[in-house]
């Protein structure tokens, strides 16, 4: 029996698993970084340990020495890090304790892609397999997954670089370079299988999940049932997956993934661990996994049959991201998501996200009876949301909720490039109300000591103007057609024509947050007086976020066209590349290999060119 189990992780996935914990009574241990010593799934665990090193949490050694100092007699490994190394798990095996997964040897047949596409042929499951001649290719990770060590090769030329891109990213998040090309079957669907098996023989196959709407390799949104695959092929793909299951003697839960094109089905790869979406599957089945993976490491039987499906359920990933999917870091000063919504979330209020991890803030799932029902009750938490800090996805992620495109269940893998981006909402009426906020603000703030009374003016034919960077808000006299209903520093509510909106707005040292049913909108104030601003030499690149300097790939004199990769910086474990806006030469590179950089430091300058005739 399972008394005190480790979770080998962090963030959501960790207390995702407390909380089973919790309703199981078992003890929790928590793990964590330097980085994570404040995180919210630290505080929540019965003990917690810190880790060293520089990443502690693929270092197998220092999590077995946080087992033996916690006492614990369990494992979880959940998601990512080490959970589908086969090596971590034998180690925690050997070391007298329960490992809440599949068995090594099961672990190591689906861990190299490259050998599991072969055993899957011999279980007469169809597969991918590239020629090295047809284009375009999908370079993955050989022994990772969640959109890491992932890059598209349309041309022959492009190759040898998207194989040492992909083996680098690979490397630092998986500790293992290995990489593999397949086919890349555009426009196809992204469908997995939830398997659940015992020990005795027993696998369930719990329905599949649509996850086809991705970045960068990555999904962002996935819903159970799928709502664009025949009864025909479902049972297809259930039949696919149990013979993968069985053919490697699996135990446990874990996810067989396909591409579904038509009536074409083939093998992705097999993820032998709890999956992020799991949650969908929880809901549409009415079940617990983390319970029924503590139950099978435990020796417990499944029920021959598996339960039955009721309803539909759709999750999005909550990421700390603008909308070129740049990772963003900062300070979460406020985390709220109201509704009949499940959020399973690595942050809460005053968190602060670093540049150490991936940047997914939590989960949102609903369910409803219908997919039209559940859909609606997640657009819905969205909007209504507080998230007040750094940029989400928030708004993306509603719009694809709402787009005619989804509705009809039209989705595929390239979805969202051709999903135009979020239109801005209107910042008119809401740099209004923080402006009205503003000068409630000051009002309440006003004591018999000051000599001028809050809002005085001398000059009464000046109007009263808030200026923000995003919008300039005069708002004495105000606009036509627009009345102050009510002003509080913290609530206005305003008629424009016949319509009453309501604002609630946040203000946080110079960045406002004001949140109303036209959409969330943050400003940031402009000083009256502003300081002197440092100029930037033109055609300076700048960092788009903080990071490392990965690789740098020009020097001084360097003629470089548009387009070219100048720098590459390496956050939150991604890859990205800065590229030179247009042609030009060289003129300073001001960063070295391995120097880390805060968003906004000069990264390159690039001079334009200089023709012939104009030398002359």
């Amino acid at each position: 029996m399972i008394t005190r189990l480790l979770v080998a992780n962090r963030g959501e996935i960790a207390r995702r698993v407390f909380r089973t914990c919790r309703s199981l009574g078992v003890e929790t241990v928590a793990v964590f970084s330097d980085a994570d010593a404040d995180a919210p799934h630290v505080a929540e665990a019965g003990h917690a340990v810190r880790l060293g090193g520089p990443s502690p949490y693929l270092s197998i050694e220092e999590i077995l020495r946080a087992c033996r100092d916690s006492g614990c007699d369990a494992v979880h490994p959940g998601y990512g890090f080490l959970s589908e190394n086969a090596a971590f798990a034998q180690a925690v095996i050997d070391a007298g304790l329960t490992w809440v997964g599949p068995s090594p040897e099961a672990i190591a047949a689906m861990g190299d892609k490259v050998a599991a596409k072969r055993l899957m042929q011999e279980a007469g499951v169809p597969v991918l397999t590239a020629d090295g001649r047809t284009f375009p290719l999908l370079v993955k990770a050989a022994k990772g997954g969640g959109g890491r060590g992932m890059r598209i090769v349309r041309e022959a030329r492009e190759l040898d670089e998207a194989m040492a891109a992909a083996s680098r990213e690979a490397q630092a998040a998986f500790g293992d370079g290995a990489v593999f090309a397949e086919p890349l079957l555009e426009r196809a669907r992204h469908i997995e299988v939830q398997v659940l098996a015992d020990g005795h023989g027993t696998v369930w196959t719990l329905g599949e999940r649509e996850c086809s709407i991705q970045r960068r390799h990555q999904k962002v949104v996935e819903e159970a049932p799928s709502p664009g695959i025949t009864d025909a092929v479902r049972e297809r793909l259930f039949e696919a997956a149990d013979r993968a299951a069985r053919k490697i003697g699996y135990v446990g839960a874990g996810t067989v993934e396909f591409l579904v094109k038509d009536d074409t089905i083939a093998f992705l790869e097999m993820n032998t661990r709890l999956q992020v979406e799991h949650p969908v599957t929880e809901l549409v089945y009415g079940v617990d996994l983390v319970a029924l993976q503590l139950e099978i490491a435990e020796g417990a039987h499944l029920p021959e049959a598996a339960p039955s499906p009721s309803g539909h359920a759709v999750e999005v990933r909550l990421y700390a991201e603008d909308r070129d999917f740049l990772p963003q870091s900062g300070p979460l000063h406020r985390f709220e998501i109201p509704g009949d919504v499940r959020v399973d979330a690595g942050v809460e209020s005053g968190s602060v996200v670093t540049t150490f991890y991936d940047p997914m803030l939590a989960k949102v799932i609903a369910h409803g009876s219908s997919r039209t029902a559940a859909v609606r009750r997640l657009a819905r938490a969205l909007r209504d949301a507080r998230l007040h800090g750094i940029t989400t996805n928030r708004d993306l992620l509603v719009d694809v909720l709402e787009s005619e495109a989804f509705l009809a269940g039209d989705t595929h893998t390239g979805f969202l490039d051709q999903h135009l981006p979020p239109k801005d909402p209107p910042t008119e009426l809401s740099a209004l109300a923080a402006a009205l906020a503003g000068a409630a603000a000051n009002r309440a703030g006003a004591t018999v000591l000051r000599s001028v009374p809050a809002g005085w003016r001398n000059v009464r034919s000046q109007p009263r103007t808030a200026r923000f960077a995003e919008a300039e808000a005069v708002y004495d006299p105000l606009p036509e057609g627009v009345t102050v209903i009510s002003a509080t520093p913290t609530r206005v509510t305003l008629e424009s024509g016949s319509l009453r909106h309501t604002f609630h707005v946040a203000t946080y040292g110079d960045t406002v947050h004001v949140d109303s049913s036209l959409g969330s909108v943050r400003l940031t104030a402009l000083p009256r007086l502003p300081r002197p601003v440092v100029e930037v030499a033109p055609g300076s690149l700048l960092a788009p976020m903080p990071g490392s300097v990965l690789r740098v790939d020009v020097g001084p004199g360097d003629h470089v066209n548009a387009g070219q990769v100048v720098v590459v910086l390496e956050a939150m474990k991604m890859e990205h590349q800065i590229v030179a806006p247009a042609s030009g030469v060289v003129s300073e590179v001001a960063v070295e290999k391995g120097r880390q950089v805060e968003a906004g430091a000069v990264l390159a300058v690039i001079s334009p060119s200089v023709s012939e005739g104009e030398r002359a």
